[in-house]
């Protein structure tokens, strides 16, 4: 069938290019793109049950973009308090802003659509443009009084942990679901009016029902409750731009009128600052399942590609250059298609054991298998890396030390679940390799839970491995140096090209600007003068600013590489686990260089 034979294809879709055969949309969702204009209530508070990774950012931004009051509620005090603070407790680009934003009432003289477009062009928010000034925001609370803010709220986000189960059945692989039976007996205990619940953790497919059958055998007489499945697509270190410009938003309800009117009250929200054509209603059981599809899917690419590395090393072809072919395929796509020591973060491995188990108890067993041997991979690669670094090191790390550059799982994020580092250093720890640790983001007492929750104990973890604070200490008289963390401050390569920021001559006001309106794509006026329209309180002046030239990210300072190859022991040897480094400048340095999916590189007077 021709995606163009339907002239019917809704005003959402207009402009999109269909260079397939292709369903359009509508005929592929059980709810019609168009149709979430139901009769419904309008939301004015929202409560968020949880404060983590998921909940916080998620909750700032809908604060910031929305005119909804939103609280975000825990039971963990330390944590609360940590967001009412300037000290906030996960690291995320943009976050900082964004809170002090929704939360303080904070802003920078520049408005909303500014930061955005910066935040798309260049990663980063820029506080600094030019001074902090007061406005009428504030929507953004934290609190530990759970009742109250259920109470107040005429939605509630779920945003709990389902970790994978420790014990019992299905351990290994089902998700645990108590902190999400936990939250929603709260909500029907404490609830006295109707409330609309939101499943925005990751669950398992069918989990609406069993939040469906609780809040109605428990709630309170007269009160109704209506269940939503919207799942997050965020990808930390850059949630916050997720967050503002979503590819897709997936809200899932159940095929009744009351459903479809909790929906249209959800849509409403997003809607705010989320274009409609990219809003999507489904029925509750796609929307649960969509989100784990799509991490698996994004796990899959990542293991395959890692595969092709293993056949790189050995034939002596460039995994970059493959991936690179292979992403210029449209139907393919360049992303996730970055070799490296294997996937980590909270997401990919938990909902891909999730599938396993509902493929299992199903009696889908070869479904199962298939999605195992993602698993499988990753550890296959963490596992290969090990080994080929203690082949260079002539089959011994006995004593030797070992500068691990990296602990997040990704770069941008404080996040260390299931970070490669935690395997990697295991290893080195149990070859008796002294390990020396550093990331820029990741605190000291996290990096010693991580590897005593792996298997070791903290007193003999201790007697190898040391946390430094900085890189250059932990390179200090090192054998070799694992690049774990693609950070951008470990990279030797040629700095981004330089983009503007705006500077404002006058930061009286807050200005809207007519050229960056785009949010995926970069404008680039000359540096000079440009004018603006003021827009505030309805009346159009021209406002003056300066175009300065800045770099991509915010000032960091980059490794000098020559310092650490002359505090390293010799045959000094860098193993890029990221293949983020500029290889040839570290072998004219006198490095021996070992990446992932490429032929080793040493200097030419090194011998064999």
């Amino acid at each position: 069938m021709n995606g163009n034979a339907h002239p019917s294809i809704d005003q959402g879709l207009r402009g999109l290019k269909l260079e397939r055969s292709v369903t359009p949309a509508q005929f592929r969702l059980t709810r019609p793109i168009g149709n979430i204009h139901e009769d419904h209530a309008t939301v004015r508070k929202i409560t968020c049950l949880g404060s983590g990774f998921v909940g916080g950012p998620t909750s700032a931004v809908t604060a910031y973009k929305s005119n909804v009051e939103v609280t975000v509620v825990d039971i963990n005090e330390q944590r609360i308090k940590a967001w009412k603070s300037e000290q906030l407790p996960i690291y995320e680009p943009g976050l900082q802003e964004i809170v002090y934003a929704a939360r303080d009432g904070v802003t920078t003289a520049f408005d909303d659509d500014t930061a955005e477009s910066l935040l798309e062009c260049n990663g980063y928010l820029h506080p600094g443009i030019p001074s902090a000034k007061l406005s009428a925001r504030g929507k953004l609370s934290f609190s530990t009084d759970i009742e109250k803010a259920i109470e107040e709220a005429d939605l509630i986000f779920v945003c709990v942990n389902t970790p994978t189960k420790s014990t019992g059945v299905g351990k290994g692989a089902a998700a645990d679901l108590g902190f999400v039976e936990s939250a929603t007996r709260t909500i029907a205990r404490v609830a006295k009016t109707d409330k609309i619940v939101v499943e925005k953790s990751t669950v398992p497919c069918k989990t609406a029902e069993s939040i469906r059958a609780i809040l109605s055998e428990n709630a309170r007489p007269g009160v109704r409750f209506n269940v939503l499945s919207n799942p997050e697509f965020l990808a930390e270190g850059t949630a916050i731009r997720d967050l503002l410009h979503p590819d897709r938003v997936i809200i899932g309800s159940m095929p009744t009128a009351e459903g479809y009117s909790a929906a249209a009250s959800l849509v409403e929200v997003y809607s705010q600052w989320v274009p409609k054509e990219r809003i999507i209603t489904m029925n509750l059981w796609s929307s649960e399942l969509c989100k784990l599809a799509a991490n698996a899917m994004l796990a899959q690419r990542i293991s395959s590609v890692n595969a092709l590395s293993a056949i790189c090393e050995v034939t002596g072809a460039d995994v970059d250059e493959v991936s690179y072919a292979c992403g210029l395929d449209s139907r393919i796509g360049p992303q996730m298609l970055k070799a490296g020591p294997g996937f980590g973060g909270s997401c990919f491995q938990k909902d891909i054991f999730n599938i396993v188990y509902l493929s299992e108890s199903l009696n889908l067993n070869e479904v199962a298998d298939f999605w195992r041997v993602i698993i499988s991979m990753n550890e296959h690669q963490k596992d290969r890396f090990t080994r080929r670094i203690i082949s260079c090191l002539f089959n011994n790390l006995t004593n030797k030390r070992i500068a691990v550059l990296g602990f997040a799982f990704k770069k941008d994020t404080s996040d260390t679940r299931e970070s490669p580092a935690i395997t990697l250093v295991s290893n080195f720890v149990a070859e008796q390799a002294r390990v020396a640790i550093y990331d820029p983001k990741v605190i000291e007492q996290q990096i010693w839970r991580e590897l005593v929750d792996y298997g070791g104990s903290l007193e003999k973890l201790k007697l190898q491995v040391e946390v430094t604070q900085t890189a250059y200490a932990a390179c200090e008289g090192a054998d070799a140096v694992v690049v774990v963390t693609e950070w951008d401050e470990f990279s030797n390569k040629a700095k981004p090209d330089e983009q503007v920021v705006l500077s404002e001559i006058d930061p009286n006001q807050s200005i809207s600007p007519k050229r960056f309106d785009k949010p995926r794509e970069a404008h680039l006026p000359s540096p000079g003068s440009i004018d603006y329209e003021n827009k505030t309180g309805g009346v159009t002046t021209v406002r003056e600013f300066q175009v300065v030239l800045k770099s991509h990210a915010p000032e960091v300072g980059r490794l000098d590489w020559a310092r650490i190859a002359q505090g390293m022991r010799k045959p000094r040897f860098v193993f890029d686990g990221r293949n983020m480094l500029d290889h040839q400048k570290l072998v004219d340095l006198g490095f021996r260089v070992e990446a992932i999916g490429k032929a080793s590189r040493k200097p030419k007077d090194s011998g064999n």
